[in-house]
């Protein structure tokens, strides 16, 4: 066989040394091109019209003054758009009806998309758009969710996720309890707002549907949308090359469906792009919380009785549940041990995936109440949590893979200077403000989905990965870069690294932290299998030599254990005694997440999911107003979130903890970081004050009204 180059050389160890990203220099010199800036011939722009009711039905779109304004080409809504089939379960099961936008006259929420306006630039669309005039049957709705909820209700358990698990006698545990904690927590509607708006453009290319968009999986968006539009699952192709954020928010949209429908209408090429206040309607959110904890524990702060009781809303078109009680059915173990999560069916629009979806808004209630009970036992909190260390699953009684939570929080300690903390809280001063510190234990599931991907020894000697990953700022390119390198034994340059494009085959999405882990299994398969073929053959051919993986068999072939991430949260706060105000002053997080692949981009990961849990804990909030059941405050002025000033200097680092049963050792790590967070925060504040606060966001009004600065300073 003639050859062209000899098939490796040397295996370099990329992984695990810090590496810039791949693709770093195109995004830092603009070449890097995202969804809503790629130019196409004859495009046209489609503007979005939202509803402004809450509950009710569309008895007439005012189109033809629209119409014959400049421009405008086309104006979609119930009456006249193309229709979709919206009856199929997908890969994350039925799909939200707001995706099958203009199928009838119904409203169900503030918000709900009514029409679409076409026109030949942006500024006409949006003009027109604002002078449509959509009138409206209205009824009466219900938006107000609280604590114990009449209309609450106890989902359907599934074998994968129940809703609710119990074993032992809770009321029994209880009474025989030294210690008992019994207390709710409240956590408020939060809004997705990654740096890139949503954005898609629609065309129709020699038979072929191709969508351009900004998504966190380009094959579940080319699935979904060839089962809505009855197409051949070959003739659509999505791509999506740069990410400006997603987390858990840029899947299937209403966006992606009406630049095709408007495609389809109109025969030439439609981009859609959201805008903010847009954003707080159709891409999800996280539900607000009602948590109720019970803790009953012997003297010693061993627990006897746990209870995690959670409440979150869904819509009336579609169920969603906050999982916010899932958490101690990992961490925490007693006698007497149930968990459920609740849901009420309110006129809003359908919450969905946020970053760690219920392990964040659960772990500030449930890190929370072990704190309290930590102070009830006259414990230390790690202490409290050492003594606590379940030897297997609470509930499923499964081995774990590993569970190094406690060396997270010893590396901690040692690092953040616990050992010198009084735990006696206002004990420490700086002028007018009070000092406390606080932690948290935090955990994430380590899963991985069946993926494909193939790998080409290129005849110039050079090697291409093609899978359709998606990279939504993680730095899920380059580590996959690494990963393909170490497994081919050549250098990452030598590595031309494809993804985000459905044509290349099917891949888990970029979500719930399976992406990376899922994409590396699938890279490093084929990669050995094709580095075997080149020592067999001698090198590679002049046409060059392609593999390609499917791990469907060997994830299910995994043994069943639990799987997880675990990290300890630690933080420094100071409060203003005159005015309330908190300052988180320092934060440190140290996790055992699996093999590191980048150190350098999984430290940002970890900084950017404790700066959201700084930020959950103290600024963000959505509030609905009663009477239009829309959000107060629908942008960026009124929805607050932390800025530079509110962020301190934070500190993320790891202990080595790979997965043995992972042909790299990878658990995934993007949701773990913002696990904890907020709890540890609050625990911190009730040391500087010696006041409890179980409502988030802890707003400088709430700590004057619970008196936490006079007390203290008296």
């Amino acid at each position: 066989m003639t050859t062209t180059t000899t098939a490796t050389t040397a295996a370099t160890g990329a992984v695990g040394v810090a590496h810039t990203r791949v693709e770093g220099l195109a995004k830092v010199t603009g070449a890097a091109r995202y969804a809503g800036e790629i130019p196409f011939a004859e495009l046209a722009h489609g503007w979005l019209v939202l509803s402004t009711i809450a509950r009710g039905r569309i008895i007439a779109v005012e189109s033809a003054p629209v119409l014959a304004m400049p421009g405008v080409l086309a104006v979609l809504h119930h009456g006249n758009a193309p229709r979709v089939d919206g009856n199929y379960t997908g890969p994350l099961g039925a799909p939200d009806p707001v995706v099958q936008v203009f199928q009838h006259d119904r409203v169900p929420y503030a918000g709900w998309p009514v029409a679409l306006v076409v026109a030949e630039t942006p500024e006409q669309a949006r003009e027109a758009a604002e002078r449509l005039v959509v009138r409206y049957d209205q009824e009466p709705h219900e938006v107000a969710f609280a604590t114990g909820h009449p209309d609450r209700y106890t989902p359907e358990n599934s074998p994968q996720s129940p809703a609710e698990t119990e074993k032992g006698d809770q009321a029994a545990e209880l009474a025989a309890s030294a210690v008992v904690v019994d207390a709710q927590y409240t956590t408020p509607e939060e809004h997705h707002h990654p740096l890139e708006p949503h954005a898609a453009m629609a065309r129709w290319d020699g038979g072929r549907l191709e969508v351009v968009d900004s998504n966190q999986g380009s094959r579940f968006v080319a699935e979904e949308l060839a089962q809505l539009f009855s197409l051949d699952p070959a003739s659509v192709r999505v791509r999506s090359e740069h990410v400006g954020g997603g987390f858990g928010s840029k899947a299937l949209r209403p966006h992606q469906v009406l630049a095709t429908m408007a495609a389809t209408v109109l025969q030439r090429p439609v981009r859609v792009v959201l805008t903010r206040r847009q954003m707080f309607s159709v891409v999800g959110y996280r539900s607000p919380t009602a948590q109720r904890i019970r803790l009953g524990a012997d003297a010693d702060g061993r627990l006897r009785a746990f209870d995690h009781q959670g409440e979150s809303v869904t819509s009336t078109v579609h169920e969603f549940i906050e999982r916010s009680a899932d958490l101690g059915r990992v961490m925490y173990d007693a006698a007497a041990h149930h968990t459920v999560n609740r849901v009420v069916r309110l006129d809003v629009p359908t919450p969905s995936w946020m970053r760690a979806p219920g392990e964040a808004p659960g772990s500030f209630a449930l890190e929370s109440a072990l704190d309290e009970l930590a102070e009830k036992c006259g414990l230390d909190p790690i202490e409290l949590r050492a003594r606590n260390e379940p030897a297997a699953g609470p509930v499923s009684g499964l081995p774990f893979s590993s569970h190094k939570l406690l060396a997270c929080f010893e590396e901690g300690a040692r690092r953040f200077g616990w050992a010198d903390r009084d735990p006696r809280p206002g004990r420490r001063r700086d002028g007018r403000w009070l000092l406390g510190t606080g932690t948290a234990a935090a955990h994430f599931g380590a899963r991985a989905a069946p993926s494909t991907a193939s790998v080409t020894a290129e005849a110039d000697g050079d090697f291409t990965v093609r899978i359709a990953a998606a990279d939504i700022g993680t730095g899920a390119r380059t580590a996959l870069t690494l990963i393909a390198a170490d497994a081919l034994e050549v250098t990452p340059e030598r590595i031309r690294m494809r993804i985000a494009d459905s044509d290349f085959g099917p891949a888990m999405i970029a979500g719930g932290s399976m992406g990376t882990r899922s994409w590396a299994w699938a890279v490093t398969t084929a990669a050995r299998e094709l580095r075997e073929q080149l020592a067999l053959g001698g090198g590679i051919p002049p046409q060059g030599i392609t593999v390609r993986s499917d791990t469907t068999a060997a994830i299910a072939a995994l043994a069943q254990k639990e799987r997880h991430a675990f990290g300890a949260q630690f933080a420094e706060v100071a409060v203003d005694v005159t005015s309330g105000e908190v300052r988180v002053r320092r934060m440190l997080g140290i996790f055992a997440a699996g093999r590191i692949v980048n150190p350098l981009t999984a430290r940002s990961q970890f900084i950017g999911g404790m700066t959201w849990a700084l930020s959950m804990a103290l600024h963000e909030e959505a509030v609905r107003d009663r009477a239009s059941g829309a959000p107060v405050g629908a942008d960026l002025a009124g929805y607050h979130v932390a800025a530079h000033a509110d962020v301190p200097a934070i500190e993320a680092d790891w202990v080595d903890d790979p997965d043995e049963d992972d042909p790299v050792g990878i658990k995934g790590i993007g949701e773990i970081g913002i696990v904890g967070g907020a709890a540890a925060i609050a625990n911190a504040v009730w040391h500087a004050t010696g006041v409890r606060h179980r409502d988030l966001p802890i707003r400088p009004d709430r700590v004057l009204l619970a008196g936490g600065g006079d007390r203290a300073a008296g």
